[in-house]
């Protein structure tokens, strides 16, 4: 029997919310060079127009689709567009993450105020656009939906991280309620939790982190991209509502 092990996204609509940076920027281009029309989501539309014109001049296919994803209305509004422009959405990849602005606090020294960014973008702005594009998924039997996580969501860090490690562990468990409900409809619903990352906030990481990576190196951009494609991919068909931890063997389950 012939095989091959190529992922091929061919005819596939991909939305990556947060993909005008760093991890969604490598996401976008990866499932845009297996073949995939992509919408490229920021708040930043700037940036998600440098990224869609980018995978454009590399040979693919890509819009922007600037929007708050932590706006409901937005994000509807979004979903609409992209079909306009492009079709269907067939794989969403929830990857926006940090908010704008907003950094990490010991909890103690945070106040109630200071936790509903970190709930909204990675809890709720998840929620609202599976929400958004589920129904659509389940008619045509086929659907992706990946959201990406954090090793915080299990492991314990002294770096600020009780709010976002909180949110991300609701997403975790968010993402096993709804494949059990989307697996009858051939809707596959995944996480990737990531570990250190070669860039922290857009800026580059220091380089001695990687020092506590059994692989000895930082993961970079790409590296996620390839795990979203296999996921995304009709060879994964039977994997759903599932975490892939993604560090480097620093955090292993």
């Amino acid at each position: 029997m012939a095989t091959t092990n190529n992922l091929d996204l061919s005819g596939r609509v991909a939305l990556v919310t947060g993909g005008g940076r760093t991890v969604g920027r490598g996401i976008a281009e990866v499932l845009a060079g297996l073949g995939a029309r992509v919408a490229v989501n920021d708040l930043d539309g700037a940036s998600a127009e440098a990224v869609a014109e980018g995978i454009g001049s590399s040979g693919g296919e890509a819009v922007a689709a600037p929007a708050d994803v932590t706006d409901d209305a937005a994000v509807r509004a979004m979903v609409a567009g992209v079909a306009e422009r492009l079709g269907p959405v067939d794989v969403l990849v929830n990857a926006a993450g940090i908010p704008v602005g907003v950094d990490g606090a010991q909890f103690v020294e945070s106040a109630r105020g200071d936790w509903d960014a970190w709930v909204d973008l990675n809890l709720y702005a998840p929620m609202q656009t599976a929400h958004a594009v589920l129904p659509g998924m389940r008619e045509r039997g086929w659907g992706r939906v990946l959201s990406i996580s954090s090793y915080a969501s299990r492991a314990a860090s002294r770096n600020g991280l009780a709010v976002y490690g909180a949110a991300k562990a609701g997403l975790e468990s968010f993402t096993r309620h709804v494949a059990l409900e989307s697996a009858p409809h051939g809707v596959t619903v995944n996480a990737v939790a990531l570990g250190t990352m070669s860039h922290l906030r857009g800026e580059p990481a220091p380089p001695e982190h990687a020092a506590a990576i059994p692989v000895g190196r930082l993961g970079t951009p790409e590296d996620v991209g390839w795990a979203v494609g296999f996921l995304a991919s009709d060879r994964a068909s039977w994997i759903t509502g599932q975490v892939l931890h993604l560090n480097g063997g620093a955090y292993m389950t």
